[in-house]
């Protein structure tokens, strides 16, 4: 069964084009001019599988954050579809999500609440939220008072405790010290046998050989390949070796 599922996707975003003298803001608003864009995605379309773990590889600026964030509903296509079937956890952007006025428990009843869960679901999975965190001695003072390691090992612990159908990752896969990372790796390793979906974006290559099957390559917003894990990587390592 497809739970992922993105058909013929368009993004683009205005640039901002610098400075501007007010008669030009003027025209803008009268739709006197049309306003300059850049394609972050590109004609974009790919399918996953409920089971299958896919990484997204590609240079800084090739579509990947944009690829999630439509994934995750933040942003919406420009032109395309986008689906998504089944409960998605995601760990983009650091404190994404959270509150910086409300304190780590509050904030941990908040995202469980908008992932689905009734507030007794969501109390009944507190205690294995904040022990895995091991905040506990932080977790009723408010989050901006937290470190930015502190606010990922909550983040962190939120997604991969509340039991998501699909767990969405960008570039967190490493989180806090040494022994904490090591306590997150087997934690989506764990979740991956479990048969649960995964879209993750990294640059560690050996990292996704180990916990994916397949990935898609994107440049410059466009999927230039996708396939085998160890044959995009291969792939994409040599275009970067020929350009060094």
């Amino acid at each position: 069964m497809k739970v992922i599922e993105l058909q013929n996707v368009n993004k683009t975003f205005h640039r901002s084009g610098g400075q501007k003298l007010l008669r030009h803001y003027l025209e803008d608003i009268l739709g006197r001019t049309d306003p300059e864009r850049f394609f972050a995605l590109k004609d974009v379309s790919f399918s996953v599988r409920d089971g299958e773990s896919v990484a997204v590889i590609g240079a800084n600026g090739a579509g990947k954050s944009t690829l999630l964030s439509l994934v995750t509903g933040l942003v919406p296509p420009s032109t395309g579809t986008v689906k998504v079937a089944g409960r998605a956890a995601a760990l983009l952007d650091l404190g994404s999500g959270f509150h910086p006025d409300l304190t780590g428990r509050e904030n941990i009843i908040l995202n469980a609440s908008l992932l689905g869960f009734s507030r007794r679901q969501a109390h009944d999975l507190y205690d294995s939220i904040v022990e895995f965190s091991e905040l506990d001695d932080f977790i009723k003072e408010p989050l901006r008072t937290y470190s930015n390691g502190m606010m990922l090992r909550l983040a962190f612990s939120v997604a991969v405790n509340l039991d998501p159908e699909i767990l969405i990752i960008d570039e967190v896969l490493a989180v806090g010290d040494q022994k904490f990372q090591a306590k997150c790796t087997e934690k989506i390793f764990e979740i991956r046998n479990q048969g649960k979906t995964i879209l993750c974006v990294s640059h560690v290559s050996p990292t996704l050989r180990e916990l994916c099957d397949r990935a898609l390559w994107l440049d410059h917003g466009q999927l230039v390949m996708d396939g085998p894990i160890r044959e995009v990587i291969e792939a994409y390592e040599g275009r970067l070796t020929r350009q060094a």
